[in-house]
């Protein structure tokens, strides 16, 4: 499973990591939201595999789907290569190998602020669970806690890159993650991530990664343990 791929100048090193992970096809590809830092560069790796098995996206309305080259590249690659589309529903539910996966977000779309269409979901493998909600913000946190559908998990990637309007403290407390993950690039004009997230975040989190510092950051499971090793040759 690929859940999003960054913009379309880091298509190159995406694909790199992929092969030398020995990767040679991809059962499902998440594309959490339309902006270009999610998957800029998702036309290109998809057209680069011959066998990816399902495309899912956010339940994006007419006025929400934005009228840019990487979309339409994507949903055209999509089309040429007969991939099944599908639009993410809350409860979805599906396995990988021997892992299991479900879509806990967007209950619904918002056109105003596409980070809170994003795709969630919280993958199970064996005793361990990762959660990941791509630039969810604090209304669609929100209503993911209040809609039941969280759980404690073990890893969290901190959402919308360790922004302060996500990452809230009633988003941690119903997760409660023991490792928390930052992605974001290293000088980043938007000050990603943010103080005030990063402060609540050590409240439950033992170990924290962040890409600006820790570059790759490569987590594997067996289903009862997690290790973690980081590479300095970051992907971005």
């Amino acid at each position: 499973m690929l859940i999003d791929c960054g913009e379309k100048s880091a298509y190159d090193n995406v694909i790199r990591y992929l092969n030398r992970e020995e990767t040679v096809s991809l059962d499902y590809v998440i594309a959490t939201h339309p902006h270009s830092d999610h998957m800029g560069g998702m036309a290109e790796v998809i057209d680069y595999y011959d066998n990816v098995g399902e495309v899912i996206i956010p339940p994006l309305t007419k006025d929400a789907i934005p009228l840019t080259t990487f979309f339409s590249d994507f949903l055209d690659i999509v089309e040429e290569k007969e991939i099944p589309l599908t639009q993410a529903r809350v409860g979805m539910k599906g396995t990988l190998g021997d892992a299991e996966w479900r879509i806990i977000s967007p209950f619904e779309c918002d056109e105003e602020n596409l980070n809170n269409c994003s795709v969630g979901i919280i993958l199970k493998h064996g005793e361990n669970s990762f959660c990941f909600t791509g630039d969810a913000e604090d209304e669609a946190e929100k209503t993911m806690v209040y809609s039941g559908v969280t759980e404690d998990v073990d890893v969290f990637k901190m959402a919308h890159h360790g922004s302060d309007t996500s990452n809230t403290e009633l988003f941690l407390m119903a997760t409660r993650p023991e490792i928390a993950v930052v992605s974001c690039g290293a000088g980043n004009s938007y000050g990603h991530p943010n103080d005030g997230a990063m402060a609540r975040i050590k409240t439950y989190a033992e170990e924290i990664y962040r890409t600006d510092l820790d570059g790759n950051i490569i987590m594997k499971s067996d289903g009862k343990e997690i290790s973690v090793t980081t590479k300095g040759d970051s992907l971005w």
